[in-house]
């Protein structure tokens, strides 16, 4: 019996051993993606039931759909051919496809380690055994705002949040999970780590069912307030209203001053990391749930989640900035997010540019106070900050952490990256990821709204949309004309609109991609495409990145899935609860846990005495001014002062919520 004690011992000692070496080693890492029958969407069939995939073949040429007829027979000459990935094609097919829903909910680029290691997401009161305690409290039944304990007292803008009390966090957790949408979980350096993908904002769980919507906007998802929380929120900075001027950086810097030389040789003051991390959590915690700002123009003006129901939906982004390349710009669109919105680290090089900031200010800056010491900078060491960021550089020979190329145009911005990088893994193509994600995205249709639809009020409501002259904007088969309306035309909050000015700075005159059968790492030889740009208007250009002159301007959204998408215009400030005299505004429902009414919304979006209760509501708000969310403009009535009775109003109303793509081919990207 001792023998056998003898040698069983040593055998479970090498097989933990193994097994904890296999996990360091393998580094696994999980996210949770629902099987089609948890997903309320209609599945759809890109290629239809009557083609044949083998003698035809569907691409996208730089946003232009082409289908080809034997496709599978060498060229000849005189006879249509496929076009190849050296003329920037990028065939959608079955895997494609499969690979894009795979993306959506798994791929994080590697955001893990800035989300994690740098602004210790998961550091603060907002711990990963915290988010775990939740979801197992709900046992299996699914939530779409997962309430978290805090695990100590935080105060963040004079509000006090205290040991174990319960935030709302928007986070969705799908009946039967028990890991929140969008949260890959990984391994790695010895612990766990959390990263971010595109369901964590882009789709959400149906409060009734508690099944997966895919698409549409985590209307609750309360960014600002987790961002606040971590505890190195000052490498955010730049998503906020904190300039980090000279006297700005006087009114921050500490006594002892943090020193550092910056490129061209000299002497300044990095800022006091305690009083940068209050200030730019105070202005986190003003944004409205649901709102993220995409934008790093120093001002701390987050924008609303826009849904995926992206088919016939270009330009993308509020500004329409997304117009060029493949899939009408999305793939351009998804970049954006992944390649800045997950790694200000990637933007070192354009600082100066973009934010009048030397490189070496800004590096020191994000990583003065990083959450895991390997990457926390120290102005006393004598090193540069970018010499100690090359030392531990995940991601050697590619800007910041996260899983990036450089373009062809690095470190210039261009309209295929408005950043300066594009994101890409090793082992996949150049754009394969972000091509997958856009051409799925395009088969997106959204659930049918709730809504029991009453063929005569749908007639009444669609007659009432053309009186009303809404038709001259929103037409097509996604109902937008595709264009970019100048702010002072539209009349909305007018600060996002000229959030890229300064891209202008450092923009490149021509915009190259490498072709799409490039290998990830890049090699040396890699064959560059210019991608068409001739066919954009100017004009249409100098609204979006608000160019010279130009204030900006907002491109007209198109209206399929409205239900889903309240509340309504760009700020999202739009919202009406069930209670319309009571319900009024981001400040009397989302900002009070109340669930913001589609039919109510839209109804202020249309009506001025009910849209004006909402502006007064909103602006009362000190947080929602300081975000710039007030909900005005676009003013479009459809009210007894401009006309129309009641009943017209709310067959409007029902028209627009039971709208459906006019595309008879609806479910096939391009």
């Amino acid at each position: 019996m001792k023998s056998k004690r003898r040698i069983w011992g040593p055998v479970a000692i090498a097989v933990v051993g193994a097994a904890l070496l296999a996990v360091r080693v393998a580094e696994p890492e999980y996210a949770y993606m629902p099987p089609a029958r948890k997903v309320m969407n209609r599945q759809t069939d890109f290629f239809g039931q009557s083609s044949d995939q083998e003698t035809q073949r569907v691409y996208d040429l730089w946003g232009e759909t082409i289908t080809v007829e034997n496709a599978g027979k060498p060229r000849q000459a005189g006879t249509d051919a496929a076009p190849g990935p050296e003329d920037g094609a990028v065939e959608i097919n079955g895997a494609l496809l499969k690979l894009g829903r795979n993306q959506f909910y798994k791929e994080t680029f590697g955001n893990e380690v800035f989300l994690t290691d740098i602004l210790g997401i998961v550091d603060g009161p907002f711990k990963i055994r915290n988010i775990m305690k939740a979801v197992a409290q709900l046992r299996g039944k699914g939530t779409n705002n997962l309430q978290v304990e805090l695990a100590e007292d935080i105060t963040i803008g004079g509000k006090t949040y205290k040991k174990g009390q319960k935030v709302d966090t928007g986070l969705d957790v799908p009946k039967g999970s028990y890991v929140p949408l969008g949260l890959p979980v990984k391994y790695a350096d010895g612990k766990l780590k959390v990263g971010i993908s595109c369901a964590a904002c882009h789709a959400t769980v149906d409060p009734q069912t508690k099944m997966v919507v895919e698409g549409a906007p985590n209307a609750d998802l309360n960014a600002g307030l987790l961002l606040a929380m971590a505890t190195n929120s000052a490498a955010y900075f730049m998503h906020t209203g904190q300039r980090l001027s000279d006297e700005q950086v006087r009114q921050l810097q500490h006594e002892l001053k943090r020193m550092v030389r910056t490129t061209d040789g000299r002497a300044v003051t990095l800022p006091d990391p305690d009083k940068l991390e209050a200030a730019v959590d105070a202005d986190l915690a003003k944004w409205p749930a649901g709102n993220f700002d995409s934008t790093i123009d120093l001002k701390n003006d987050p924008a609303q989640i826009p849904d995926c129901f992206t088919k016939g939906g270009h330009p993308y982004g509020w500004s329409g900035f997304a117009m060029a390349g493949p899939f009408h710009g999305l793939s351009a669109f998804s970049n954006n997010v992944h390649a800045q919105n997950a790694d200000p680290l990637a933007q070192a090089e354009a600082s100066r540019a973009l934010f009048d900031i030397d490189k070496e200010v800004y590096i020191g800056t994000i990583l003065q106070n990083a959450a895991d010491p390997r990457y926390r900078y120290d102005p006393a060491s004598g090193l540069k900050p970018s010499t100690f960021f090359a030392k531990i550089d995940p991601t050697p020979g590619v800007p910041g952490v996260n899983e990036l190329i450089k373009p062809p145009t690095f470190p210039m911005l261009s309209l295929m990256a408005p950043d300066g990088v594009f994101a890409g893994t090793k082992g996949y193509r150049v754009g394969e990821q972000v091509n997958a994600m856009a051409a799925w995205q395009n088969t997106l249709v959204p659930p049918a709204a709730p809504v029991s639809p009453d063929p005569a009020k749908v007639r009444m409501g669609e007659a009432v949309f053309r009186r009303a002259q809404c038709i001259r904007c929103h037409t097509g088969e996604a109902f937008t004309d595709h264009r970019i309306i100048p702010v002072d035309v539209i009349g909305t909050e007018p600060a996002r609109a000229a959030a890229l000015k300064k891209m202008q700075r450092q923009f490149a005159d021509v915009t190259t991609i490498y072709a799409p059968d490039t290998p990830v790492p890049v090699p040396p030889d890699a064959r560059v495409l210019r991608v068409p740009t001739d066919h954009l208007d100017p004009e249409q250009l100098k609204l979006a990145f608000a160019r010279g002159d130009s204030p900006g301007g907002y491109k007209v959204k198109g209206l399929i899935g409205l239900y889903w998408s309240a509340p309504y215009l760009h700020d999202g400030g739009v919202a009406v609860g069930r209670d319309e005299r009571t319900q009024l505004g981001v400040a009397g429902t989302l900002m009070k846990g109340i669930p913001v009414d589609p039919a109510n919304s839209l109804r202020a979006l249309i009506d001025r005495r009910l849209r004006r209760e909402v502006i007064e509501a909103n602006r009362r708000s000190p947080e929602l001014r300081g975000a710039h969310v007030e909900g005005i403009g676009h003013e479009f009535w459809v009210d007894d002062a401009g006309g129309f009775t009641r009943e017209q109003q709310d067959a409007l109303v029902h028209y627009l919520l039971t709208l459906k793509s006019r595309s008879s081919d609806g479910d096939r990207p391009g």
